[in-house]
């Protein structure tokens, strides 16, 4: 029997340029991807990736492509949707990643057993496989959801 594409949905991590992403580009994959996502599963958040979108979507070069509104309703609607996961300490202090600044998705991927990371970026796709975690790109997540639609 096949496994079913949307389990591995169910809660799942999302790295904070693809959720930029999404909110620059209405129609774009990636915004195509967070609505699909959010209407199969819920989307984790740790203190750490959640400071790291609050602080990314205020910057002025924004300015222009994201009215003041519109950014905070991205983010009370992300802080409301979220599932909430602490990090373990020693889980937190771990190194994966070619960059350290992105070892906070990587730690709460495997804190919260998720078995999907998605990302555009390079520094984490090389990662995929990490053990059961798959790291995707939005394309190929949102072909994997739609496959199994």
């Amino acid at each position: 029997m096949k496994a079913d594409p949307l389990a591995s949905y169910a809660l799942v991590v999302v790295d904070t340029n693809v959720l930029l992403s999404a909110a620059l580009s209405p129609g774009g994959v990636p915004a195509m991807l967070v609505d699909r996502l959010l209407a199969v599963g819920k989307l984790a958040f740790s203190e750490t990736t959640f400071a790291e979108l609050d602080a990314r979507i205020w910057q002025p070069k924004f300015d222009r492509y994201l009215p003041i509104e519109r950014r905070r309703r991205i983010v009370l609607q992300a802080h409301a949707a979220a599932v909430w996961i602490d990090i373990p300490a020693e889980l937190a202090q771990r190194a994966f990643s070619r960059d350290p600044d992105d070892d906070k998705f990587i730690a709460l991927a495997l804190a919260v057993q998720a078995t999907r990371l998605i990302t555009g970026d390079d520094d984490l796709l090389c990662l995929d496989p990490l053990g059961e975690l798959r790291i995707l790109t939005p394309r190929t997540a949102l072909d994997e959801l739609e496959s199994g639609a």
